[in-house]
Formats: structure tokens, sequence, C-alpha cells
């Protein structure tokens, strides 16, 4: 049975905007303290906080209705076809959709529909050479660079901001022309590798859907992650871009 709670009513400045956090799947991702990290931004910028531990939500109709903004951090998890369906209407008309690495872009495999909604899938994220593996997540660990696309450098979720490197799981992600691609990064070709050319994966993206916006970012593997003074900028503006 799914969870709520709303946080900090009281503390609100206004009750203007509502955000719904869906959260919950693999917890190597960290999904509770990942969106425990946003929660005090989201107050701060005027909005009531609604956590849930799944997308049964998704399904009521009128709750959806009142929500501006839904942050949803929930991998490799299944979802009902009334549930994608109910989060699909919302955002045709004008819910927003943010979120990142696998808690968005890797979160219900056997939705056709909910992947065509976020316009991406996680793939897989190149490891190491296989004499640096040790049987551990940091196998897949990378540096990598995340580069700004034209749009990007004049959009307003990376205004201001660079070319920058990370060290953590670079996704490869199967992706279609409707995202606008704010940022990618490229896996190269290895030896130990079967990819015979460089691949460019879209690393922060946008996407419109009817009267809804939706942003992705594919960096977010850990708390760690997302406390990178980039990463944390691309969402925080990502979610506010985002939201009705």
């Amino acid at each position: 049975m799914s969870r709520s709670a709303s946080i900090g009513k009281g503390d609100l400045v206004s009750n203007t905007r509502s955000a719904l956090i869906v959260r919950g799947g693999w917890d190597g991702h960290q999904p509770v303290e990942a969106t425990d990290l946003f929660v005090p931004f989201l107050r701060e910028q005027g909005f009531e906080v609604r956590i849930e531990d799944g997308p049964a939500v998704y399904a009521d109709a009128e709750t959806m209705a009142g929500i501006d903004l839904i942050v949803q951090s929930n991998t490799m998890t299944t979802i009902a076809s009334e549930e994608v369906k109910g989060l699909r209407a919302a955002i045709e008309a004008g819910t927003g959709m943010a979120g990142w690495h696998g808690g968005i872009a890797d979160s219900y495999r056997n939705s056709s529909d909910y992947l065509q909604l976020v316009g991406g899938q996680f793939a897989t994220h190149p490891s190491r050479h296989p004499d640096e593996r040790v049987g551990k997540a940091q196998d897949n660990y990378l540096r990598y660079t995340v580069e700004l696309t034209d749009l990007g450098r004049s959009h307003e979720i990376l205004a201001g901001l660079s070319d920058f490197e990370l060290e953590t799981e670079q996704y490869w992600v199967l992706h279609d022309d409707l995202n606008d691609v704010l940022a990618t990064t490229t896996h190269p070709v290895q030896p130990y590798h079967p990819w015979h050319r460089p691949i460019v994966s879209p690393a922060v993206w946008t996407r419109l859907w009817g009267k809804g916006r939706i942003f992705v970012a594919t960096p977010g593997h850990s708390v760690e992650v997302l406390q990178d003074a980039n990463v944390r900028t691309i969402v925080e503006r990502g979610m506010l871009w985002a939201s009705r």
C-alpha cells in the first residue's frame, strides 16, 4: 500500500504550487536520501511537497489535477496501465515532470507508453577495463565529460555553466528526436568494448508533451553525485523549468 506524507505545510511562505515526489525501487540509487536532498529547495520555492513510495497516485485523477510538478526517483520497478495512463494525462494537461538518472530513465521497463513519454531509456553504463574491475559498483564509475550543446548554452537550465567532468556511471541512453538535448556525453571506443565508433548520448534533455514539460538529467547515481555543484544546479533549475 502506498504511503504519503505532506512536509512542512506550516513552514511554507505560500502554497501556490504543489510538488509530488514519487520514489522507490532499487535502493542502490538512494531514492529516499536523494529526493530528501531537494525537499528544502522545493519548499523554499513555495511548493507544498507530497511524497509517495510508488506510482499508484498517478491513477488518481483528482489528485494529479492539482499537481504542478512531479519529481520521480523510482528505479527498475513496474507501472500499471491505469497509472501510466494517469501520468500521461496529467502531463498532457500541464503537470511538469523532472528526474535524474535511473529514477526517471530506468523506471518502468514494462511500459512502452512510459518510455515514449520520457523520451530516453537507460541501456547500459560501460565499465572500466577488465583488469580494473573488483566486483563492486565502482567497476562502472568512469571519468567522463558532460558537454553542453549550443541549445544548452542558451537555455535557462544551463545558463552560465560550462562543460564539466564527473566520475560516476556514464549512461548510454536510447532516445528519440522529440528531445531537446541540452548536454551530451560521449562513450569512446575501447578495445574491451564491442562498439566500433564513439557513441554520443544525451546527458540532459527537455521534452514538451501536450501542455506539460519534462526534464531529465542522467547524472545522479548517488547523493554524492547530486551534490556536485553543476549537477545540483542543473537539477534544481530543471525542476523549476518543468513545473506548471
